[in-house]
């Protein structure tokens, strides 16, 4: 797979833009592939008695925060799906803090979301090995916006830099 033109700003929500220019630099399948290692890497280094600790009341505990990565990556690997079959719908918005109530990721161990993160991670990599560069480009509409099939990749990418920076900054 390769991309052969920069992504443009209509092809996404300008919402997206800063997780965009996180991950823009590099090609989608070496950013989805380097980010599986890094993620991975840092999630494993946060030390136990941080992994469920919140910098202010109401704010997600980094084990919340791993599973709102793969759930925000789950989302948009399938809305990548749905719009590279040129299905015709529109995908309604999540509503990621109610996911986040409901996930119980504080009640499960570090090393099963490690698994489940690296199981989605390379899954999302296969998906998007399979795609040419048509389909890359093919368009749908998310949350009342249109996005296509490469903006969701590249948001999967930049997603989780954005809150791998937020955890540094604010929890270790």
């Amino acid at each position: 797979m390769s991309m052969t033109s920069p992504l443009t700003s209509n092809e996404y929500n300008e919402y997206y833009k800063r997780y965009i220019d996180l991950a823009i630099s590099a090609p989608l399948l070496e950013g989805l592939a380097t980010g599986m290692l890094e993620t991975h890497e840092f999630f494993e280094s946060i030390p136990n008695e941080k992994l469920e600790f919140r910098y202010a009341e109401g704010k997600w505990t980094p084990k919340q925060i791993l599973l709102h990565i793969i759930d925000t990556e789950r989302v948009f690997a399938y809305r990548a799906l749905q719009f590279s079959r040129a299905s015709n719908v529109e995908i309604k918005g999540f509503d990621q803090d109610e996911f986040a109530a409901n996930s119980n990721a504080d009640n499960r161990s570090q090393d099963s979301l490690l698994k489940e993160y690296m199981a989605v991670r390379t899954s999302s990599i296969l998906l998007f090995k399979s795609f040419n560069e048509a389909t890359l480009k093919r368009m749908g509409e998310a949350s009342n916006f249109p996005l296509s099939v490469r903006a969701s990749g590249y948001i999967i990418c930049g997603h989780e830099k954005h809150h791998i920076k937020i955890i540094k900054e604010r929890y270790l």
